[in-house]
């Protein structure tokens, strides 16, 4: 590859939490390509994993259009929100947008408080719009609730023993009875929902949600320790009142969105691999295979990004069509070295420094642009020197004795 040849470069990046949606990632990382490559073919293809920018990415893609409303939002105050039409049948809803971390102030980040309550409320709304297709993207999340507040809004009665209603959020679930399902929306019956989430997240189990996502979502050790107890509370309830024949322990995807998986499959809905759901919307593959470089990026690469990660399943379908690919991260953490197993051919912080947290979100956009031209800076540098083997073959044999300096060059008076 020399310069030359790369005339088309399809960047393909999630975003980055907090700081970067996957369109600004996207649009910082051509602006970087075009310093170096002005004249290169940049195809922007903001992707998304069900979680923030999700319902918007889909809408816009699809010709469709975002409704908006307000809803409870995760600390169980109104918050303004949104999802997506596609067309007359089918809207997205993206629980980040009602249910996300991003929506959970620093200072009450506790997932054994926070609900995905206005989840359900969004279902019911994208329901009252005639829509019978409604696809619910996972990720993002603030909630370790199991989708229990989702299931209320829907209609759903949570019950102590005495009869009693749960408070909203996880940490309650240790003390479910019983689930009274009578009052669920009617129309849940003939409609089909579909949950794209992350199949190797699940309920239950010592990889279960609340340990592996807990404490990035606030919980202390007690408080993980709580929340596995009282998960695995609710998946025996509600296997025993809504479900008996699914697994909602351990299947594939039950813990999407802090169980919230699980709770909806407790309805029916079905859990796919969210990959498989959302991309076909955005033909990446068929852009993929006419690019000359891809590049993707997200906000940390390291021993989870190969899991249902956006840089390892672009790496996977770009190696379809041997394409080389180029990984740009906020943060790159234990295990990183493992993308290249899925296809990912290089990759790299894009911090120049080290910075606070804060600085690092406020500036994302910027350190963006700036390390994208760096990389391709030397992606350039690389493809335009000759392979080592060719070096070595025309370089000529030096004496051991003149490389120690010992001996003169017989050349050298």
């Amino acid at each position: 590859m020399t310069d030359r040849t790369i005339t088309r470069i399809a960047v393909a990046p999630s975003g980055f939490k907090e700081s970067l949606s996957a369109q600004a990632a996207a649009r910082a990382i051509a602006a970087g390509v075009r310093r170096v490559l002005p004249s290169a073919v940049v195809d922007e293809i903001p992707l998304v994993d069900g979680g923030e920018g999700t319902a918007t990415a889909l809408a816009a893609a699809t010709g469709g259009r975002l409704v908006a409303l307000a809803a409870t939002g995760p600390v169980g105050e109104p918050v303004g929100t949104h999802f997506a039409l596609l067309d007359d049948d089918t809207a997205v809803v993206e629980m980040a947008a009602v249910a996300g971390l991003s929506l959970v102030p620093r200072t009450a980040r506790d997932p054994g408080a926070t609900t995905t309550y206005g989840v359900g409320e969004l279902i019911r709304a994208a329901l009252d719009t005639g829509a019978r297709r409604v696809l619910v993207g996972c990720g993002d999340s603030g909630t370790s609730d199991g989708g229990a507040g989702a299931l209320q809004a829907l209609g759903a009665r949570l019950l102590d023993r005495y009869g009693h209603e749960l408070p909203h959020g996880g940490r309650y679930l240790t003390e479910l009875h019983h689930i009274d399902p009578s009052g669920l929306d009617p129309r849940l019956a003939a409609a089909e929902l579909l949950v794209a989430c992350n199949p190797y997240n699940v309920l239950c189990g010592e990889r279960g949600v609340a340990r592996v996502f807990g404490p990035q979502k606030g919980a202390s050790p007690g408080r993980v320790e709580e929340l596995s107890t009282a998960l695995e509370r609710w998946a025996h309830v509600l296997t025993r009142d809504l479900s008996p024949a699914v697994d909602l322990r351990t299947a594939p995807g039950t813990g999407a969105s802090g169980g919230l998986g699980a709770g909806l499959a407790a309805l029916g809905a079905r859990l796919r691999p969210r990959f498989d759901v959302l991309l076909d919307h955005l033909d990446l593959d068929t852009r993929l295979a006419v690019a000359d470089l891809v590049v993707t990026a997200e906000g940390a690469i390291d021993h989870q990004s190969g899991r249902g990660k956006v840089p390892a399943e672009v790496a996977r379908r770009a190696k379809r069509f041997g394409r080389p690919v180029l990984a740009l991260a906020g943060t790159i953490g234990a295990g990183a070295q493992s993308v290249r197993d899925v296809g990912v051919d290089a990759y790299s912080s894009i911090l120049p420094a080290p910075v606070s947290l804060d600085e690092a979100l406020d500036r994302g956009a910027e350190f963006l642009t700036d390390a994208t031209e760096r990389a391709l800076r030397m992606v350039l540098l690389g493809a335009g020197l000759p392979r080592a083997a060719t070096l070595q073959a025309a370089a000529p044999a030096v004496p051991a004795a003149e490389v120690s300096g010992t001996q003169r060059p017989s050349s050298v008076r």
